[in-house]
């Protein structure tokens, strides 16, 4: 737990008493590579926080497997979208390598918020994080070339050549096999 509230100490403050609510409601897991965390049509109850290990979360668009983003040690994953709708999500949560999580029981989490404001305000600030890390993205993907996307990944993840097959870092630049390797070669 100590590397989960050592994530949230950059967000906002909690006192002990916040902390011992949030471990109470929380399950370490030990999940193998190549397994869905929450497979297509999961509707999403779990805020998960990658202690070790690589995740990615996907889609299928006419037949074509999609990788919408990564998570990396030290990051949060969750379908947030399923998470504040309760309705099930197109997409789906794969382990990449064999992966520790912390699992958080959204619904008991939610019911924290009244008693803790504190880890109201934690959560709020985690998730408008994530949502200008989504918006980030998608202007990636509007203004900037595939090689431009490629190097800033690169940069703010310079083993993922190491640890995620070509295939899904293709799938998530918006380009093909082929064009990767072009750029590769390039450098």
């Amino acid at each position: 737990m100590q590397q989960l509230f050592q994530y949230f100490k950059q967000f906002s403050p909690l006192t002990a008493e916040a902390m011992d609510a949030i471990a109470d409601i929380c399950k370490l897991l030990h999940v193998a590579k190549h397994t869905d965390l929450q497979p297509i049509g999961h509707t999403c109850k779990t805020i998960y926080f990658l202690n070790k290990g690589i995740a990615r979360i996907y889609y299928y668009k006419d037949g074509i497997d999609i990788t919408e983003s990564f998570a990396f040690e030290n990051d949060i994953l969750v379908r947030v979208e399923s998470l504040f709708t309760g309705r099930p999500s197109r997409k789906a949560i794969q382990v990449l390598e064999d992966a520790e999580l912390v699992a958080i029981d959204a619904n008991q989490l939610f019911q924290l918020y009244d008693r803790y404001p504190e880890i109201e305000r934690l959560f709020r600030k985690i998730f408008e994080a994530a949502h200008v890390e989504t918006v980030n993205r998608i202007e990636a993907l509007q203004f900037h070339t595939a090689e431009e996307r490629y190097k800033a990944l690169l940069n703010e993840e310079p083993n993922i050549i190491q640890r995620v097959p070509l295939k899904y870092i293709a799938s998530y630049l918006g380009i093909t096999q082929v064009s990767l390797s072009r750029i590769r070669s390039q450098r």
